[in-house]
């Protein structure tokens, strides 16, 4: 990420440090940081997070703004900055679609932007999704019911916000939720954030403050085990329905002697 390597070394210098001093900053070697500035290497996750909470950056303003004397940040909560995404890919270089299992979303919450976690999720492919990046998540709990506890449900990753559609389902991933798949109330309101509904009645309606919501993907599909039972016993409204069918036949013989 060269934008990486000429942020460090432009805001290094703005606070008049050399390069051994922002290491031991860092509590790093200072050759590693002269192979950032020099882009021959990257910082990993928790330095990378550790370097911009430093210059009080975002980890997506370190890694995609070009940040030089120009550079004006943009407001927080506005919902439209370009996001990181860590993905793996395939041997022919396609896109994976990683699984969340439920007892690996705690450790979603601190390794979704880390490869080297995601490289460890299971991951399969589907021919359908060939454009785009997905994701799936383990469902847990029974607020989306009719979907039972462990279904999959297999997200599209949403970049800007601002794009969300009011009375679709989403993935939303926060610091304070964890993981929830829910429906969405209305627009997102970047002041204000995400009021976030459940189909199970039950549940009441709840906010999801914009500095605390991580990702967001789309719902495109799911895959369950659990196989639609059908009742085979006639319900009250086929009974009606059929003989008012009868009675429409009847007619028409009668019509038409």
């Amino acid at each position: 990420m060269a934008n990486i390597a000429a942020n460090l070394k432009y805001l290094r210098r703005k606070k008049n440090l050399t390069q051994q001093q922002f290491a031991d900053i860092m509590e790093v070697k200072r050759s590693l940081i002269g192979a950032y500035e020099e882009d021959r290497a990257e910082p990993k996750y928790e330095l990378l997070k550790k370097i911009a909470s430093f210059f009080d950056l975002s980890m997506d303003e370190m890694a995609n703004e070009v940040i030089n004397d120009r550079w004006k940040p943009k407001e927080k909560g506005d919902g439209s900055s370009v996001r990181i995404l860590s993905i793996t890919v395939d041997k022919d270089d396609r896109e994976n679609i990683e699984l969340v299992p439920v007892k690996a979303s705690a450790g979603y919450l601190n390794g979704y932007a880390d490869p080297e976690y995601i490289s460890e999720l299971p991951r399969f492919s589907l021919p359908m999704f060939n454009q785009g990046s997905y994701r799936a998540f383990e469902l847990k709990g029974d607020s989306m019911l009719p979907l039972q506890p462990g279904t999959v449900i297999i997200g599209e990753f949403v970049e800007d916000w601002f794009n969300l559609k009011p009375g679709l389902t989403y993935i939303i991933v926060s610091k304070s939720e964890g993981v929830v798949y829910k429906r969405v109330a209305h627009k997102f309101k970047g002041d204000k954030g995400l009021k976030l509904l459940s189909d199970n009645k039950v549940y009441e309606p709840f906010w999801v403050e914009t500095e605390d919501i991580l990702e967001i993907w789309a719902a495109k599909a799911f895959i369950s085990t659990d196989f639609p039972e059908v009742n085979s016993e006639p319900s009250l409204e086929n009974l009606t329905s059929m003989m008012a069918e009868m009675q429409r036949n009847i007619a028409n013989l009668k019509a038409d002697k």
